[in-house]
């Protein structure tokens, strides 16, 4: 499991370009990627794009690729010689004519207009691709690395509030047959009140407190919170991204919180309940880190 707040970079030098990536990352409902390359390399952008996907499946990626030529691989300069002979006729000439010192220097002829020719020089562009995703995989396995030991953070305390509320969930299941007992108590001690020493009626005691332990049973809501707790376990130990299946799996659960919480008027299971909702809300906050 990854999160989905990261940081990775690499330096490489390859083929005499000094290589940097850098790679950051938040929270985001979708993969939203920015790749910034210079502009000499915007070739590579798309690939780029492609090798990130590989790695990420959702959060606001922003990536930043400098490249720096460092043995002067970008340029070709050589002497534009029929200018430079054309100079130096021209200036030994005035020197001749007017009777002046020859004092020509290298230092003076290069200050000249087109002495120099600069040529760029033709990149091979396959190979500078491949040196670049190089670097940027690199980055992006030390980002995964960071990602990855956030995410077993996570994790951690993900199964620790998930245990949290399946011991709340053992209370609302301990407490509902003691909140059955305690409502036929109550109606016995109401029928007895208004029939005085009249027999009371055990079948209607009965009946009544059958249709009201059908009201408040929370079985099905408590089986069913059981379950999505075990696919929450089984969910942060899987290798594929699981943030948006953990989403859904929040919303199914409050809404069996909320079911049980709308059963029954029991000031104990109500506490109980705010309790569990509490907790849900934690684990819903902290699985928006989650890829």
């Amino acid at each position: 499991m990854k999160s989905m707040t990261g940081y990775g970079n690499a330096t490489e030098l390859r083929g005499g370009r000094e290589i940097t990536a850098e790679i950051r990352s938040v929270n985001n409902r979708y993969l939203d990627c920015s790749v910034k390359l210079p502009r000499a390399y915007s070739f590579v952008e798309e690939a780029a794009k492609q090798l990130i996907k590989k790695h990420i499946s959702r959060g606001k990626v922003d990536v930043y690729i400098t490249v720096i030529s460092r043995e002067g691989t970008e340029v070709e300069i050589s002497v534009n010689r029929p200018v430079l002979e054309g100079y130096l006729t021209a200036l030994r000439s005035i020197a001749k004519e007017y009777d002046l010192r020859d004092d020509i220097t290298v230092g003076s002829l290069a200050r000249m207009p087109d002495v120099f020719l600069v040529d760029k020089a033709n990149p091979d562009e396959e190979q500078i691709q491949k040196d670049i995703l190089a670097v940027l995989e690199a980055a992006l396995n030390r980002y995964d690395k960071m990602r990855e030991q956030e995410g077993a953070a996570l994790a951690a305390d993900l199964r620790a509030k998930a245990a949290g509320i399946l011991s709340l969930v053992e209370q609302v299941e301990a407490r509902s047959p003691v909140t059955l007992a305690e409502y036929r108590k109550r109606l016995t001690e109401r029928l007895q009140e208004v029939l005085g020493d009249r027999n009371i009626d055990d079948s209607r005691i009965l009946t009544e407190a059958a249709i009201y332990a059908d009201k408040i049973a929370v079985d099905e809501e408590t089986v069913r919170l059981r379950s999505h707790l075990n696919q929450l376990d089984r969910m942060l130990s899987s290798e594929e991204p699981i943030g948006r299946k953990l989403d859904f799996l929040m919303q199914e659960m409050n809404r069996e919180t909320n079911t049980i919480g709308s059963k029954g008027n029991d000031l104990e299971q109500a506490r109980t309940v705010v309790e569990m909702k509490a907790e849900l809300e934690k684990i819903r906050e902290q699985i928006q880190n989650i890829e």
